[in-house]
């Protein structure tokens, strides 16, 4: 049975593909998850985290933007771009906790991440936006 951690890893794939100009990833979603044994709860809950990320996407990379400090959010990889956008929504529009939600972001950039300081830099970004967001509410 799939966990949580390879739904997330299945989303970030898509994002980055949907990123890429694959326009019909909701379409192809399903199929993409059955074919790495994420099926049930755990197929529901990545659906809704794409559908998710994908629906809010300009409001995601609105609220990421101002904590990047240095980068531009077009100068980062696109795999990087994928996660930081799945843990934006995640901390943003779920009940998830924060911690887990970054603890998942950075062990997927230390795995996907195009360079060492990826881990660093999903770190910071979403613990500097879940502080943001805690402050305003």
């Amino acid at each position: 049975m799939a966990t949580r951690t390879q739904a997330r890893e299945a989303v970030v794939g898509m994002l980055y593909a949907y990123d890429l100009g694959n326009n019909d990833i909701i379409e192809l979603a399903p199929d993409m998850l059955k074919e790495r044994k994420i099926k049930n709860h755990q197929q529901t809950f990545a659906m809704g985290l794409l559908k998710g990320v994908i629906e809010h996407l300009a409001v995601l990379d609105s609220r990421i933007q101002p904590h990047l400090k240095e980068w531009e959010f077009s100068r980062l990889g696109g795999m990087e771009r994928a996660m930081l956008r799945l843990g934006a929504y995640e901390i943003l529009y779920t009940d998830t906790d924060a911690p887990v939600v970054i603890n998942e972001a950075v062990e997927l950039g230390k795995i996907y991440g195009g360079e060492d300081n990826a881990p660093k830099l999903i770190n910071g970004v979403l613990d500097s936006l879940h502080k943001t967001k805690s402050k305003a509410v």
